[in-house]
């Protein structure tokens, strides 16, 4: 298992190859509050954890490092991939196109298998 700090390192390390806002990074041991995800450790589990209004909304745990680190960028791409769309709107189309191609454009860059994941689902 890894630590806090080395989970954070790899996560900064991946966000800066997408250009991800820092504002779209998770917090480690700790919540922002506000839907913002975190990130906990458990003896052998991670957990991804969504908290919005004091209350916790959701928490996903795995053992796999790459299955924590899909859920932390499949959120983060999502976000950029909104804000591409509305910066980037055709109308009278489905935005959905444009969203679902920047996002999984942005996966890719990552993990190939990440994208292919979130290709399935969006289908």
């Amino acid at each position: 298992m890894l630590t806090l700090p080395e989970i954070q390192s790899e996560v900064e390390l991946l966000a800066k190859k997408i250009d991800a806002p820092e504002n779209l990074l998770p917090t480690y041991g700790y919540s922002r509050d506000g839907a913002y995800p975190h990130i906990e450790v458990s003896a052998k589990l991670y957990h991804y954890v969504i908290v919005e209004r004091g209350q916790e909304r959701e928490r996903m745990k795995t053992k796999d490092f790459n299955q924590l680190l899909f859920w932390i960028f499949k959120s983060i791409t999502f976000s950029m991939a909104c804000d591409f769309e509305l910066k980037n709107r055709i109308e009278d189309q489905d935005f959905r196109i444009i969203l679902f191609a920047k996002q999984k454009e942005l996966l890719s860059i990552l993990n190939k298998e990440w994208a292919a994941k979130v290709s399935l689902r969006t289908k």
